[in-house]
């Protein structure tokens, strides 16, 4: 069957021609987005044209361009244009220059779909493109979700030419006398992916030289097997995550009982960023003591008790906050807190996150800050019993994270109020109170 037909039918199953939409074709002027740009206009479908000019190859990336818009012109086709100064964006964004490419061009090509309401971005990435995809994936260890390779529609991005090696689309070319340019890049292996096609798949060739076609079977496979997989990790997921608020807890025994292990533990932290090198000491945790954590760029993992805590990781505040003037409203550790003065209320209120202090026992300055080693205070109802934080929390029972984040109000070097916990017993409101401070937790 003529690749023409091949590409008539995949289209017709993918179902993406359906009412006769516009789809709007990616074409740089190469071989393989020119022959898709030909494969569309002989099966009448509906299309227009986008060309991104990168302005990184001089004459040449202009010669690019004025080819595509003459196609576009002799051919009654819609053709949008755009020209980029990468090399300034790149310093910019301080990425590659093809990341910053690859950027710059689909967030373009998607304002411009939307903008003329076009129903799909076609892309012409072919099977020999799927190939090296699976392979790159496969030498940098993504685990199963890197070995279904491109898939053939991501959101309004499509693929129409997966179906299609290299070589069916080389011979299209020679015989309907398409037009294109080559690009010189194409022929250097300074980028992986080149190093990958100019020299790794024509080795493995030699001795398998149905490799394409083998691997693109594979990917299909592949894919369908990532269903299940997906499917049962889910299961797991349920079974062993359990939401609390913003933190995520995991009970030690269950996970250490469950295998495969190390892939289990892959996949239930991998949203949380950490990566495949960390899943060994991820479980090492499994029998380390309370205390005991890891980082990721945005998340923690904690050992606490029977359970590892992953909670939210942030560096960036101010362990200290000076209160210059009340009322005010002030933000700490994630919560928001509400200082102001009032007459003493007829009853003392009794959750947690508010407390009620007896103004004229207050010295200046007062000051939020993050609990330390070494605080003491004496719990409101404990008779003036002094108490040190640390040995309050590991009596309430306060799981490690919960504690980093425990803030007390301080007047004079005295903590006044453990935030969310409990009042200073010498500051509690009495016969002789005439007015009050509350702080309130919101």
């Amino acid at each position: 069957m003529s690749l023409l037909k091949r590409f008539q039918e995949n289209w017709r199953r993918s179902g993406l021609g359906a009412n006769n939409a516009t789809v709007l074709l990616a074409v740089s002027g190469g071989a393989d987005s020119m022959a898709m740009a030909h494969l569309f206009l002989e099966s009448k479908i509906p299309f227009a044209v986008a060309h991104c000019n990168f302005q990184l190859r001089g004459d040449e990336a202009d010669k690019d361009e004025e080819l595509v818009r003459d196609w576009c012109g002799k051919n009654n086709i819609a053709f949008h244009h755009v020209r980029f100064d990468t090399k300034a964006k790149t310093e910019e964004w301080k990425k590659g220059i093809q990341e910053t490419a690859r950027i710059l061009r689909y967030d373009w090509l998607e304002k411009t779909r939307k903008e003329n309401g076009y129903a799909f971005i076609a892309t012409a990435h072919h099977a020999n493109d799927n190939a090296e995809t699976l392979l790159m994936n496969l030498f940098k260890g993504t685990g199963i979700s890197g070995l279904h390779g491109i898939p053939q529609r991501n959101g309004n991005i499509v693929r129409p030419l997966l179906f299609a090696s290299k070589k069916d689309i080389a011979e299209y070319i020679i015989q309907h006398n398409v037009a294109y340019r080559e690009d010189a890049s194409n022929a250097l292996d300074k980028y992986t992916r080149n190093d990958v096609r100019l020299n790794i798949l024509p080795a493995i060739e030699k001795s398998f030289p149905n490799i394409i076609s083998s691997l693109n079977n594979s990917i299909q496979r592949f894919s369908e097997a990532e269903e299940l997989y997906k499917r049962a990790i889910e299961q797991e997921r349920k079974k062993l995550v359990e939401r609390r608020g913003k933190d995520y807890y995991i009970a030690v025994r269950k996970l250490e009982k469950r295998q495969p292990l190390h892939t289990l533990c892959y996949e239930l932290f991998k949203p949380f960023g950490f990566t495949p090198g960390q899943v060994q000491d991820i479980i090492s945790l499994l029998s380390s003591e309370s205390g005991h954590y890891l980082i990721s760029p945005t998340h923690r993992v904690i050992r606490d008790r029977d359970f590892l805590i992953i909670t939210l990781f942030d560096t960036r505040e101010a362990d200290f906050i000076s209160i210059e003037k009340i009322p005010v409203t002030l933000k700490a550790g994630g919560r928001q807190y509400k200082f102001k003065y009032a007459p003493v209320p007829e009853t003392i209120p009794a959750a947690d996150d508010t407390a009620c202090i007896d103004t004229a026992k207050l010295e200046q300055p007062l000051i939020l800050r993050r609990w330390k080693q070494g605080d003491y205070f004496y719990p409101l109802g404990m008779g003036m019993k002094k108490k040190k934080l640390s040995r309050y929390f590991i009596d309430k029972k306060i799981p490690l994270h919960e504690k980093e984040n425990v803030w007390v109000l301080e007047s004079n070097k005295r903590i006044v109020w453990v935030a969310g916990h409990r009042l200073d017993e010498r500051f509690k409101v009495g016969a002789s109170t005439k007015e009050v401070l509350i702080a309130r937790i919101t």
